[in-house]
């Protein structure tokens, strides 16, 4: 048997993610398409377990796909998504475009169609029969593909909000097109390692797959689901309107903030978590699952949240601590609790513009004139963390995973066709026509090229060379990372990491650093997003082709009309986007946080990272990340009965270490509870309501809570031009007078 047959067996995976896959033991469950006979009590494990039992392998091969729907309904909600999308890259509350979301209302226009629509004659070319699994997929597929507001957006608007640069629309599209599609290049070369074993399982497609199947697959059991799963949905539809508009109290309630009052800006800082950059939220709770979901409490491995609650735990005391000893300066300096922004010595905003010259490079005489920036101190040890856990990344895959690599490199095996798995979905999939390797080769080759081409139109970014160097590394963080994102879910971010090497390849060019890491960072997160996708084709069993089509279309799409609304938005709002505090409806911490890192590596790297600057520990987080799993690996080693040292993923702690001062933190408390209750209580006591409903559970509620918000956004909250402000009450305060937390009052700053 071959070593990727041995990988795959069922039996074989189970043992494998007990024994060899150290630190990637997760949890699974069983049938969702369980038979009425079928009662089983056994709670099982790993990824073989999660894939034969609660994954159906039922296919039907005569069912089409790419269909006339599929175009209409694909077209409209990748559409819809990107809009949406963008809106939320500006909200405080850093909330994502759901899947689920998407899911349900094309399942929902896709039957609507079907009934509405002739069949007989020539209408039955546009209408073939009921809507099926594999057309709501394709257009699942194509709408989340559209729904990611894409880094070179990100970079786009920064470039407009804080260096006066406004791009050719033609030039700010194809750089998008181009930094996206690299990225899917990537993943048809690692299908082979990342999309058709088995141990790749993508806990994050699991609810989808369930919901999928529920909706089109027959049965008593799968009425009865849907039945719940309606329940469910209308029931959090109704909810969010309470805690988001009439009632905010409840996205951060908090025993604490109501005692205090706001009198107290340590209880602020330590427990506030209402609004944007407040604090970090200890012991407060959200009743809002728009913010809960963002823990992933019902789909994400027990494994993988325990790390994350290890990581949030010691990070409350790390930044409570740091900030109160004033590491790194930034409490005797005055600067905010918060903020991702950067700041003058004196506390007031940075002028950055007072250092760069005409070319938007450091100026040296200007920079000695206006003295370094300053980062909050909660700001700096999180990007100290950020660079532990890429380190951490590394020697933790090099440490468990090592055999797995050599396996797909050894020889180019990942180049190879016709390589056989024995993972059940994977062999019903043969028979369709697999997507040729000279595909997602050319697509690699057009979209490279042109990356390079348009980084010579407007203002010089990179130069070609420079392109490629980015390039090769995204592909390796890929590789590495990949593993980490198939198996537990989690991403970890390599933003970080790439401006680290843009610094010293493009010394004092803050745009250039930005550029970099777009290509070096933006085109690896594409391919964990299209890996991803191939799997829930693979799961859903559509052809391949298919897949590939509704991916590279749903990028086109999702690029036009990002650009397009975030010209919108960033001219309607832009001194609110400039604030480094932000409001409660409008923050521009995401761009602000582009800006920071730009100007702090790619202009003054040399300034403030050297041996002996102020912030000189931060790219250390790079070695000390690479150095932690080696102590868990050696305890392992030493005591290998104890399960704890392969239980502990490393990179996961980091990064929850460094997660918290980021925007609003009401959703950590309640994530734990419910992430408790349901992956250790509930699958243990109860699995086969576990098996049939936890998955279900959070698409109804993911879908729900997506829908209302996004009503709510156009209709009271200010997108389409007006907000309507809820009377102002004890459960919802006038935001000029203190937080809806009660944990900030306006004497405090």
């Amino acid at each position: 048997m071959s070593y990727s047959d041995s990988l795959t067996e069922p039996s074989k995976v189970l043992e494998h993610q007990e024994k060899d896959l150290k630190g990637f033991d997760d949890h699974s469950t069983e049938s969702v398409e369980e038979a009425p006979f079928q009662e089983p009590e056994q709670i099982v494990r790993g990824a073989g377990d999660i894939t034969n039992l609660i994954i159906s392998d039922e296919d039907n091969p005569e069912l089409p796909a790419l269909t006339f729907r599929f175009w209409v309904l694909g077209i409209g909600l990748a559409t819809f998504g990107s809009v949406l999308s963008e809106i939320y890259y500006w909200k405080p509350q850093n909330a994502m475009v759901s899947a689920l979301f998407q899911l349900i209302i094309s399942y929902v226009l896709g039957n609507a169609m079907h009934y509405a629509m002739p069949s007989t004659g020539f209408w039955r070319y546009l209408n073939p029969g009921p809507f099926n699994i594999k057309e709501h997929t394709c257009i699942t597929i194509m709408a989340s593909t559209a729904s990611v507001t894409a880094t070179a957006i990100g970079i786009v608007a920064t470039l407009d909000l804080f260096y006066g640069v406004t791009l050719n629309p033609g030039a700010a599209i194809f750089q998008t097109f181009a930094s996206q599609l690299i990225g899917y290049g990537f993943a048809g070369l690692l299908r082979t390692l990342l999309v058709w074993p088995t141990y790749a399982l993508f806990p994050n497609q699991l609810p989808s797959i369930s919901l999928l199947q529920s909706m089109h697959f027959g049965g008593l059991l799968n009425r009865k689901k849907m039945k719940y799963f309606w329940i469910v949905f209308w029931a959090i539809f109704c909810w969010e309107i309470i805690p988001t508009w009439i009632f905010p109290l409840l996205t951060a309630f908090s025993v604490i903030c109501l005692a205090d009052n706001g009198r107290s800006a340590v209880i602020r800082n330590i427990f506030g978590a209402g609004g944007s950059n407040e604090g970090l939220g200890l012991l407060s709770f959200s009743f809002d699952w728009t913010l809960i979901t963002q823990a992933y409490p019902l789909y994400w491995p027990l494994q993988t949240q325990v790390s994350s609650w290890i990581g949030l735990g010691f990070g409350y005391a790390l930044m409570g601590g740091c900030y109160y000893a004033d590491v790194f300066q930034g409490y005797s300096r005055g600067l905010p609790f918060m903020s991702t922004a950067l700041f003058a010595a004196n506390g007031s905003s940075y002028d950055q513009s007072a250092i760069l010259g005409s070319n938007h490079q450091l100026d040296p005489a200007k920079y000695a004139e206006v003295g370094p920036p300053f980062m909050t101190t909660t700001y700096a040890v999180s990007l100290l963390m950020s660079y532990a856990s890429m380190g951490a990344a590394f020697s933790h895959i090099l440490l468990w995973h090592w055999t797995e690599l050599w396996e797909a490199f050894k020889g180019f095996n990942f180049l190879k066709s016709g390589q056989d798995f024995n993972d059940i979905h994977f062999q019903r999939m043969k028979v369709y026509k697999e997507v040729p390797q000279w595909w997602y080769g050319s697509l690699f080759i057009v979209s490279l090229s042109l990356a390079i081409g348009m980084a010579y139109v407007g203002i010089n970014t990179l130069p070609w060379w420079s392109v490629l160097v980015f390039t090769v590394i995204a592909f390796i963080l890929a590789v590495i990372l990949g593993f980490i994102y198939a198996v537990t879910g989690f991403q970890i971010p390599t933003g970080g990491f790439v401006q680290v090497i843009a610094a010293y390849v493009h010394p004092q060019q803050p745009i250039q650093n930005m550029y970099a890491k777009m290509y070096g960072y933006n085109t690896g997160y594409q391919t964990f997003a299209m890996l991803s996708d191939l799997k829930l084709g693979q799961y859903a069993k559509v052809p391949p082709r298919a897949t590939f089509v509704a991916q590279v279309s749903g990028t086109i799409l999702g690029s036009i009309f990002n650009y397009v609304l975030y010209k919108s938005i960033v001219d309607a709002h832009r001194t609110d986007l400039i604030n480094p505090i932000g409001t409660r409806i409008w923050s521009g911490w995401n761009s602000q946080e582009v800006n920071s890192a730009a100007i702090t590596w790619g202009a003054l790297s040399a300034e403030l990272y050297s041996p002996g600057k102020t912030y000189f520990q931060i790219p250390l987080g790079l070695l000390y990340g690479f150095l932690a799993p080696f102590l868990l690996y050696a305890m392992h080693r030493l005591f290998p009965s104890q399960r704890i040292w392969s239980y502990l993923n490393m990179p996961i702690i980091f990064t929850y270490l460094g997660w918290l001062p980021y925007s609003v933190n009401g959703m950590w408390w309640p994530g734990l509870i419910i992430g408790l209750y349901t992956q250790w209580w509930v699958r243990t006591r109860k699995p086969r309501w576990y098996i049939k409903y936890n998955y279900l559970t959070s698409a109804a509620l993911d879908g729900g809570s997506s829908i209302i918000y996004f009503i709510l956004n156009f209709a009271v909250f200010g997108v389409s031009g007006n907000a309507i402000s809820f009377p102002t009450w004890w459960g919802n305060p006038d935001p000029s007078v203190i937080s809806v937390d009660h944990c900030m009052a306006n004497s405090f700053s």
